[in-house]
């Protein structure tokens, strides 16, 4: 490294679900790497984003949404947000603007105390409330925690996000340039894939497919210069769902498929051919063989 003041680190976003983490983590990389989803409970993996100027590189760590689990993914996802916490840089809690803290918030405030980096509270979608209801929000959190700095952002809109990272970067270490320029993931494309069409799962089936789908990518091989072939199937619990994905005459198969092939597309540069299946496995989400050929590893925590 030629810049001895180069900085860099590692930086782990917590928060209940919900609260715009991932669209943090989009609007900082400047493409999708995260799913969006107004469904709490989107992000399952710990999903890292690269932000690189020439001074510094902040990898953040988008955590799952920190809640009481109810099934073994989600003790899986639980123990994935917390271990972050303790090898990172600094944390940044994220709150929503728009909700009373609760308990949620206790919860993930009460595991923070151990933390010995630098904790920023992150007031998110500040573009939703007036100044006066934003002082009352600061207010309900600004003792719960010995806070690095309160920043107020727009996520959505980019107020203040600028601010934030210029905040981060001067409190890092001096240090190494972890990634490429132009890498803005660590994540393999296979899985950026089987996410981008989970996220369009999520909206178009709302409440009828909510959290009991997983999506695995069988295949990705070039097709010739022109064309990439994806093969995916998507995983769901119960006959039913099945029925629901696949929609009369196969019409919400299709419609998750085109949207999904456009940002896979935007994502790979290329023209895709994506053939998606579904298949039924009841009770995946609490089988541990299941969730270890889903993606949802131990190793990852």
């Amino acid at each position: 490294m030629d810049n001895p003041n180069y900085r860099s680190g590692f930086v782990a976003i917590v928060g209940r679900p919900n609260v715009g983490k991932s669209t943090l983590l989009n609007r900082v990389v400047g493409q999708k790497v995260a799913i969006m989803s107004d469904k709490p409970q989107t992000t399952r993996n710990k999903i890292q984003g690269i932000y690189t100027t020439d001074d510094a590189q902040i990898v953040f760590i988008d955590t799952p949404g920190i809640h009481k689990p109810k099934s073994e993914l989600g003790d899986y996802m639980m123990k994935s947000a917390l271990s972050s916490l303790n090898e990172v840089d600094a944390v940044i809690m994220m709150v929503n603007a728009e909700q009373r803290r609760g308990a949620g918030d206790n919860f993930i405030i009460d595991r923070l105390k151990t933390v010995k980096k630098p904790v920023y509270l992150v007031v998110n979608k500040i573009d939703q409330i007036t100044p006066d209801d934003l002082l009352v929000v600061i207010d309900q959190y600004k003792d719960a925690l010995k806070w690095q700095e309160v920043l107020p952002i727009s996520a959505l809109e980019g107020n203040n996000v600028e601010e934030l990272l210029n905040e981060l970067v001067g409190k890092l270490p001096h240090g190494p340039q972890y990634y490429p320029d132009d890498q803005v993931t660590d994540h393999p494309e296979r899985f950026v894939v089987s996410e981008l069409i989970r996220e369009k799962i999520f909206q178009l089936t709302r409440q009828e497919i909510p959290h009991s789908v997983a999506v695995v990518v069988d295949k990705m091989s070039r097709q010739n210069e022109q064309k990439i072939h994806v093969q995916a199937t998507i995983i769901v619990d119960r006959p039913t769902q099945k029925g629901i994905l696949i929609g009369k005459g196969g019409s919400m198969l299709k419609k998750i498929g085109t949207l999904a092939r456009q940002d896979i597309e935007n994502l790979l540069g290329d023209k895709v051919y994506l053939e998606l299946w579904v298949k039924v496995v009841p009770g995946w989400r609490d089988k541990s063989s299941a969730l270890q050929s889903y993606g949802y590893r131990k190793d990852d925590y």
